[in-house]
């Protein structure tokens, strides 16, 4: 196949052999650069997704503590408050089993 080629058109191949391996590795805009780009988009879209589904349960967590008996409820769970002449006793069970 190369032996029908002449002097010209095999410097015209060569060129445009060098140009692409120059274009996929070792340009700014390389497709190894674009593989890596393309990650790091996938990885920063999967954390906004994340982020986006905390928020709206924080939303609506903060809707649910606008009602004082729900506010009351997380406070002594959450933070174990007490009202005022009460007392609060915390027990906790020991989940390993000794042998």
């Amino acid at each position: 196949m190369f032996k029908k080629l002449n002097r010209m058109h095999k410097i015209m191949l060569a060129i445009l052999v060098a140009f692409i391996v120059w274009m996929l590795f070792f340009d700014e805009n390389s497709y190894l650069t674009h593989r890596e780009l393309d990650k790091e988009l996938e990885k920063l879209e999967s954390e906004t997704n994340y982020y986006k589904k905390e928020i709206k349960k924080d939303k609506k967590m903060i809707e649910d503590l606008k009602n004082p008996k729900t506010l009351e409820k997380f406070a002594r769970e959450k933070y174990k408050m007490k009202r005022k002449k009460e007392e609060i006793y915390l027990i906790e069970f020991d989940t390993i089993k000794e042998d």
